[in-house]
């Protein structure tokens, strides 16, 4: 066997220390961005949530409603999407680990048993003895040969062309990971916004269900009047054709509900035909999460972590490219042993061993190198501006939600109002028909109103929730850069 002393290893392990050192290529160095001290519209806004509400648990739990805190918990083991990111991140993780076996060395072993021969037949030889020949058929035996040993080379990463994959490699599965924590909270963020949009179809079916009963009352109303001759059979027949209308919305909004149940359905990897959802009164307040100052958000979107783990892993693929320049060099040895008698293999005479250094160098290769070099420089560049793309449009998200919601708050107020008017102004109507001093077409147009200005605010109201889950996604939903693994 290949012997080498522990001076000689001590010796070697000292001098790849000091090679390990030369890695060619740049150092990694995060891209700057020089991000503004606070968002432009969050002046005049009040967030309702404390500072640490995003740190205390899943995000989703601010809304306080159990039906979705049990879907949600379902995203992990059941969205495929997810799944399939996970997997992503498995594979990322196992291509470092192909990496990381480049740093030692690779063994084999080898054993055979041979026999060889060749198309020759049986021959016949005759003996002559005393003057009468003897024929004697003889066949002969082919050649057995056994052979066992032990071969091993060595990659020495003199160039830190092992060292930079492997960066790349990990800074890749980061990026993987961070991908993952993004399909997650897209999941999670796409079930919350689909499930309030669905519990505002609830809310409207119920809307439309009261206003289908209170027009049928008018319309009993309007023919009770129409019998002791007070009113006109044009009053009737304008009650029949608003509560036929209202009776058409009724049935209409069914479609969306059943729409997003699927939806949701699906995110939590569930066949639609096998799941349904309660309805459910919805909530009337709209928690909030304060977004922040701007810098932070670089550390806190898993789509900004992914980019900038994709700039360091094309930062190192320059130093690989670069590393090409330069000789490899592997150290190589093999002890083997040959005999024709198995039983007398492992002995000195049938000893055949060898150890030495290896030195390969390209000579001329028409500027491949240098090709390879430019495009992982230009491969660079192009994840740094992604990155930077990517940080200006989590800038703008942010931007948008908290607008959306400074202004949604505002034009709540204002709706509850006109909700509140337009109800007194239906019954004051009604009240004024049954007395006669106005036509019915007032109480058409007065119960039009009401429900015009009770849809409004619902809408309002459901897109202020979507808004306050779309705000949590923008700033990452709790996450944090400081949980990426390091694989």
């Amino acid at each position: 066997m290949i012997r080498i002393s522990p001076m000689r290893w001590a010796g070697a392990a000292a001098w790849l220390a000091l090679a390990a050192a030369c890695a060619v290529g740049p150092d990694y160095h995060r891209p700057k961005f020089d991000t503004a001290a606070g968002y432009k519209e969050a002046a005049d806004w009040k967030p309702s949530e404390p500072n640490d509400v995003l740190n205390r648990g899943p995000w989703w739990e601010i809304f306080k409603d159990d039906a979705l805190n049990q879907l949600e918990v379902r995203i992990d083991i059941s969205n495929e999407n997810v799944k399939a990111a996970a997997a992503a991140y498995d594979q990322a993780r196992a291509l470092v680990s192909q990496a990381r076996a480049g740093f030692w060395p690779t063994i084999t072993g080898n054993a055979s048993h041979l026999k060889s021969g060749s198309g020759a037949k049986a021959t016949t030889t005759t003996i002559n003895s005393g003057g009468s020949g003897v024929p004697i058929s003889t066949t002969s035996r082919s050649p057995i040969t056994d052979s066992a040993g032990l071969s091993a080379s060595w990659d020495l990463d003199i160039w830190g062309k092992i060292r930079r994959t492997t960066e790349s490699d990990r800074a890749s599965a980061q990026s993987t990971a961070a991908a993952l924590a993004a399909a997650r909270l897209s999941a999670q963020a796409e079930l919350a916004t689909d499930y309030f949009e669905l519990r505002a179809q609830d809310q409207l079916q119920k809307l439309l269900d009261d206003t289908v009963v209170a027009e049928q009352l008018s319309l009993k109303i309007t023919e009770s009047r129409y019998n002791f001759g007070v009113a006109a059979r044009a009053d009737v027949v304008s009650a029949e054709a608003q509560l036929l209308s209202s009776q058409a919305q009724q049935i209409n909004a069914k479609i969306q509900r059943g729409v997003l149940e699927h939806a949701i359905a699906v995110l939590i990897g569930e066949q639609p035909a096998n799941f349904s959802l309660t309805p459910s009164a919805m909530r009337t307040d709209v928690p909030t999460v304060p977004a922040g100052i701007p810098s932070t958000l670089l550390e806190r979107r898993p789509d900004v972590a992914e980019a900038e783990r994709k700039v360091a892993a094309a930062n190192a693929q320059i130093g690989v490219a670069k590393a090409a320049y330069y000789p490899d060099l592997t150290l190589s040895g093999s002890d083997d042993y040959t005999s024709n008698t198995f039983s007398h293999l492992i002995s000195a005479p049938n000893r055949v061993w060898s150890f030495g250094p290896q030195l390969v160098e390209t000579l001329f290769d028409g500027g491949l190198r240098r090709a390879q070099v430019a495009q992982a420089r230009a491969a660079y560049e192009g994840t740094v501006d992604m990155y930077r793309q990517t940080v200006l449009a989590g800038f703008q998200q942010v931007e948008d939600e908290i607008v959306t919601l400074r202004v949604l708050e505002q034009q709540a107020v204002i709706e509850e109002a006109a909700v509140a008017a337009a109800r007194e102004a239906e019954k004051l109507t009604l009240n004024q028909y049954k007395a006669g001093t106005v036509p019915y077409s007032s109480v058409i147009s007065a119960q039009t109103a009401r429900l015009a200005a009770e849809q409004t605010a619902l809408s309002v109201l459901s897109t202020r929730l979507q808004a306050s889950v779309a705000l949590v996604e923008a700033v990452g939903g709790g996450w944090n850069a400081s949980q990426l693994p390091l694989p």
